[in-house]
């Protein structure tokens, strides 16, 4: 959790959540001349099976709205999308890290005989962030997303009972979820990826295989009391070194959904696109309207 979301600024103490967002904000600031930017924020955990909107500023979970998560095929973004889930829109850095202390403050920790503070869920926290070309008013979007997996255990060493054995029962089965999609990914071409076995891999589906670039970071313990874990983790993160981004321009999929992105603009703007005003890609599958 520290290394993930620490806020404080001062290296080396400072999270990859805050270095990421002053790396976005500083790009778009570069940037501002040539194009317009949106940044957008969501914050989910997945406890016990259940997706649970941080966001939400509902006071009881009867008022909170049911969540669906809807892989890019079915969205008009061509993203993973949370149906009726709160995405708040992020004018500048210290508006984003203010929803991130606000969201953290609602996840699921409890204390176990190996971790005084562990998590008992899983973060998943995305920014999408969509530009404009002030000239052409082509469309290019990105999203990072930044994943704090609860650890796994061995209920014998943390003495979990209860309520905690079942938080651990749903952190392992969903991290073998995990470790299925990861084991398709690197099995070859052809074969079935089983994200949608489990909500976290279906969260999480197009940050892992396709066009996505993914790094994975494994914290390990140096003593020898936690060397099986330790071991076991290290495996994992050697699995998941064989999995490929595929390079080069976006697949048909995501161009597709770059078009529609494109003639709803169009739409906006009042009328049917003019004859010839996007007939192409280039690149990374972003709309590139011709000049007249």
């Amino acid at each position: 959790r520290q290394s993930l979301v620490s806020q404080d600024l001062v290296l080396p103490l400072a999270g990859i959540a805050p270095r990421a967002a002053v790396e976005v904000f500083s790009l778009l600031e570069e940037r501002s001349a040539l194009v317009d930017g949106v940044v957008e924020l969501s914050m989910y955990e997945l406890y016990c099976d259940n997706l649970i909107d941080l966001l939400q500023e509902a006071k009881n979970d009867t008022d909170r709205p049911k969540l669906q998560v809807k892989m890019a095929e079915h969205t008009e973004s061509g993203l993973v999308e949370v149906e009726n889930g709160v995405v708040k829109r992020v004018k500048c850095f210290q508006e984003l890290m203010t929803l991130m202390d606000r969201g953290m403050q609602h996840r699921s920790t409890h204390s176990t005989k190996m971790n005084a503070v562990s998590s008992r869920s899983h973060l998943v926290m995305s920014m999408v962030i969509r530009t404009t070309n002030r000239r052409s008013g082509a469309l290019v979007q990105g999203k990072l997303t930044l994943v704090d997996l609860a650890g796994s255990e061995r209920v014998d060493k943390s003495g979990a009972e209860g309520q905690r054995l079942k938080e651990a029962a749903s952190i392992n089965k969903s991290l073998s979820a995990i470790g299925d999609v990861v084991g398709a990914l690197t099995s070859g071409k052809g074969k079935h990826i089983p994200y949608r076995n489990h909500t976290l891999t279906t969260l999480m589906s197009d940050s892992l295989g396709g066009t996505a670039k993914t790094v994975m970071m494994v914290c390990c313990s140096p003593a020898d009391y936690n060397v099986n874990e330790s071991v076991n983790s290290l495996a994992f993160a050697s699995r998941c070194k064989g999995v490929k981004s595929v390079k080069g321009a976006a697949g048909a999929g995501q161009q597709v959904q770059m078009l529609r992105m494109e003639l709803a603009r169009l739409k906006k703007e009042g009328g049917p696109a003019k004859k010839g005003a996007m007939v192409k890609t280039r690149g990374r599958g972003v709309p590139t309207p011709r000049r007249r």
